[in-house]
């Protein structure tokens, strides 16, 4: 089990607590996830109330950093995973409809440092090897890569780099992310970045390091994660809860267990949206129901109605 205590928000920014009516409440990290670990709680103390707590064991990792990418705590949760676990459950919210996370993508963030030659631009501009205009060639080249293979993004987030405008500049970097739905996906991304780093060097003057890669690796639907799926459906529907699974380009820890070996429902957390902004909220009504959920998942696991070492032996 697994969830999050950070939010995206800076200390001492977006703090208030706000009933907005209609059965929400607006508050920085109430759906992300804050929600999501009382639901944890919530489920983990109706099952050890019940008469299965010795039939089923459990690992619990909080982490501080997932927002950031778990890189801190990432060997943490592969440890746990790879250490008996047959299913993971994580606690990040859900849709506002009720709606779950099926697919997740890949996350990658590059950095591309590119080094030229500084030259004064009045006198001696031929002198001069620009980085930026490498930097400019580079993020035209990534921009052009959108819809060549089916599910890969590319965004370019920022170029750092230049000063006064009568120095040609030596120094840029260009700072970008890629989602990918498939490790095959993830692979190609990498080998068009690494191509467009070979034709910068090739320019006459500029030479360039590249940084970073797919830290969050893809979490498609593979067999054993549609079995999870369909077990934690069938759970939903005893109670009441018709429960559906979107692929989303989102991540979140789920990935990193998914990569470690452990088939894995992500989306466990309340009911909420906005998330990521000053608008967050989260439905009240939301933390009965979703805890009711995890619990009911734990006793079936625990009494075999959802075959978890089956589920875990699909993965391969």
């Amino acid at each position: 089990m697994s969830g999050h205590y950070d939010t995206v928000f800076p200390p001492n920014t977006f703090t208030d607590i706000k009933d907005m009516g209609a059965d929400k409440f607006n508050g920085p990290g109430l759906a992300d996830m804050k929600g999501g670990l009382s639901v944890m709680l919530g489920a983990l103390q109706a099952f050890e109330a019940g008469p299965l707590k010795d039939k089923l064991g459990y690992q619990i990792i909080i982490t501080p950093d997932e927002e950031t990418g778990n890189f801190a705590s990432a060997p943490f949760l592969t440890q746990a995973a790879q250490s008996g676990a047959m299913i993971g459950m994580t606690y990040e919210p859900c849709m506002d409809t009720g709606a779950m996370s099926g697919g997740r993508k890949g996350s990658a963030v590059f950095d591309v440092v590119l080094h030229g030659r500084s030259a004064h631009a009045g006198r001696a501009k031929e002198d001069g090897r620009s980085a930026l205009e490498a930097a400019a060639a580079m993020v035209i080249g990534l921009e052009n890569l959108n819809g060549q293979y089916e599910g890969v993004s590319f965004n370019v987030g920022a170029i750092d780099g230049g000063s006064a405008v009568n120095i040609v500049p030596d120094l840029a970097i260009v700072r970008f992310g890629a989602r990918a739905p498939d490790k095959e996906a993830a692979t190609w991304a990498t080998q068009q970045v690494e191509q467009l780093v070979v034709e910068a060097i090739a320019r006459d003057g500029i030479s360039s390091h590249l940084h970073g890669g797919f830290y969050r690796p893809p979490k498609p639907r593979n067999t054993a994660q549609q079995h999870l799926f369909d077990a934690v459906a069938q759970t939903g529907k005893a109670i009441g809860l018709e429960l559906e699974f979107v692929d989303t380009g989102g991540v979140c820890e789920g990935n990193n267990i998914f990569a470690a070996g452990v088939p894995n429902v992500d989306t466990l957390g309340v009911m909420g949206g906005r998330i990521h902004s000053d608008e967050e909220y989260v439905v009240m009504s939301s933390f009965v129901e979703r805890a009711q959920l995890s619990a009911l998942l734990l006793n079936r696991i625990a009494d075999g109605r959802l075959d978890a070492p089956g589920i875990k032996a699909l993965m391969g």
